[in-house]
């Protein structure tokens, strides 16, 4: 009896090997830093890639990859254009970040205008304080600050559904600190 429940435990950590080998597999392709996005796996394979990378931390790959799917996304192109502006900007391409928020907030209204503006607001930010950093105040520091108050004013004015950890509400805040000083 002892024997039969030895072979019933092989046999499942056998199963489970076997399930675990592939989704170890595929868990480090899809971690490599310069996985292939190519045509071949169709427009749903690449979007994924793409956002595993934005996901995994692999910012830059995920600003390539997104980069490269808006050559074909069609009517995804906002969504694909806010997650290329939000990987850039976590890959600290603050003015790019910002370039491409703002061809959102142009075209449009809702949710997506919303996320984008908090995008932009804080690549604004980040561009202004690295600029302060050098020990710039001029007029181009004052646009920036006075851009990502703006952005992030329209975010906050929808409510707390759109900053509900209060990240945005935090920098809102050291950003009228920010321009007072100037």
């Amino acid at each position: 009896m002892a024997d039969q429940g030895y072979r019933g435990l092989r046999m499942r950590a056998r199963q489970s090997i076997g399930m675990i080998v592939p989704a170890a597999v595929l868990l480090a392709l899809a971690a490599c830093q310069d996985f292939a996005i190519s045509g071949k796996s169709g427009f749903k394979g690449q979007y994924l890639a793409a956002r595993g990378a934005l996901e995994s931390g692999s910012y830059d790959t995920a600003a390539r990859a997104y980069q490269t799917l808006l050559k074909q996304s069609g009517p995804l192109a906002a969504r694909v254009r806010l997650e290329y502006a939000h990987s850039l900007l976590r890959a600290n391409r603050f003015e790019d970040a910002a370039r491409e928020a703002r061809k959102i907030t142009a075209t449009e209204q809702g949710s997506a205008r919303l996320a984008a503006l908090a995008v932009q607001g804080t690549a604004d930010h980040e561009t202004a304080r690295a600029a302060m950093a050098r020990g710039d105040t001029g007029t181009k520091v004052r646009s920036l600050l006075n851009a990502a108050k703006a952005a992030l004013d329209e975010v906050l004015a929808k409510g707390k559904a759109f900053d509900p950890l209060g990240a945005l509400a935090a920098r809102r805040k050291i950003l009228g600190l920010e321009i007072a000083r100037l």
